[in-house]
């Protein structure tokens, strides 16, 4: 696919912008898995994330049918996860995850994966009409951290390493934050 010289600018420009990474989740029958940078909080009140998905990928559809997903933020020693997820050639299912690291969430029962440095679950809030992407915001129904880690990060079309850790202070829950969870 040839990227129009807009586009291309446009992405060489954003490069420049320093991301994390995660990884979106659904579970149910058919769980799937999709690397994410395109994340950011949007409100503490009501406790709101946001993610951009791709209009045509299998995630967009997976969303669709969703009551809820799942989002590891992930360490510096996780790029081969990142990698696994971002492969557009896997298709949902428990496959999937049959080589990586994970446990159902608490609440929506997507798969959070092993060794990330904090995990969130959400419910579907809204979705927005983003162009080529679909703009996802969900509520949030359980957090925590668990990693003392570097974090890794997405800088100019490739994977690298950044952070302070955290004091060995051991795993952390962030306790439901919404009123409707207590």
């Amino acid at each position: 696919m040839d990227i129009p010289p807009a586009a291309a600018a446009l992405r060489t420009v954003l490069g420049e912008f320093v991301t994390g990474v995660t990884v979106l989740t659904v579970g149910g029958p058919l769980p799937h898995g999709m690397t994410a940078n395109s994340f950011t909080s949007v409100s503490l009140d009501p406790p709101l994330v946001l993610l951009c998905v791709s209009r045509d990928s299998l995630m967009s559809a997976c969303l669709a049918d969703a009551d809820g997903f799942g989002i590891s933020v992930l360490a510096a020693g996780q790029e081969h996860l990142a990698r696994h997820f971002a492969d557009r050639r896997r298709q949902p299912g428990h496959a999937q995850f049959t080589s990586v690291g994970w446990s159902p969430g608490e609440r929506t029962g997507a798969p959070l994966l092993h060794g990330a440095l904090a995990w969130l679950e959400c419910r579907p809030w809204r979705c927005h009409d983003g162009g080529d992407h679909v703009i996802v915001v969900g509520r949030l129904v359980a957090a925590r951290t668990a990693a003392d880690s570097d974090a890794l990060i997405f800088r100019r079309g490739r994977f690298d390493r950044y952070g302070n850790p955290r004091p060995a202070a051991g795993r952390r829950h962030i306790q439901p934050l919404l009123k409707e969870a207590q």
